[in-house]
């Protein structure tokens, strides 16, 4: 698969990536814009929190070393995703991807792989040394994707609501 990525600093940032079957853009999604995330996070969750909390937790985000992307096809917002940047005692600069979301229907086209390629790329940039994520046990499919990244499972995550 070829892929082609431009970097931009600029504030509104366009990245393009190029396969054999689609042009993908990755538009970042400024603060004031954060209401195009809300249907693909609602999306990712069996019951998703209220909207008026998901919208408190998305603003109170971008203030907290976050940055979330819409992923176009042909100008068509397909999905979204966040990166979240920090310093990790065990691992350096590390980049989180977090809520990955891609339209079903887009599913298994090589999208993921591309993604992926960029936000590697995009946390090199960065200066980012390791790259982490998150995903639900339950999504084996996911499991599978990731491992054949070169990522390894090194924990669990827990979850305690208080």
């Amino acid at each position: 698969m070829l892929v082609c990525f431009i970097l931009s600093v600029a504030k509104n940032m366009t990245i393009l990536a190029e396969n054999r079957t689609m042009e993908l853009a990755f538009n970042k999604i400024l603060k004031e814009d954060f209401a195009l995330v809300l249907p693909y996070l609602k999306k990712l969750h069996e019951q998703p929190p209220h909207e008026e909390l998901l919208k408190e937790r998305l603003l109170e985000m971008f203030d907290q070393n976050y940055e979330c992307f819409g992923i176009y096809r042909d100008d068509k917002m397909i999905g979204v995703f966040g990166l979240w940047f920090m310093t990790r005692h065990y691992a350096g600069r590390s980049c989180e991807v977090d809520h990955v979301y891609i339209e079903e229907q887009y599913q298994g086209k090589g999208l993921g792989r591309s993604l992926m390629a960029f936000i590697h790329q995009y946390a090199e940039s960065k200066d980012c040394e390791t790259m982490e994520l998150n995903s639900y046990v339950e999504n084996f499919g996911s499991h599978k994707f990731y491992m054949n990244l070169g990522y390894i499972i090194r924990g669990y995550h827990f979850l305690k609501k208080l």
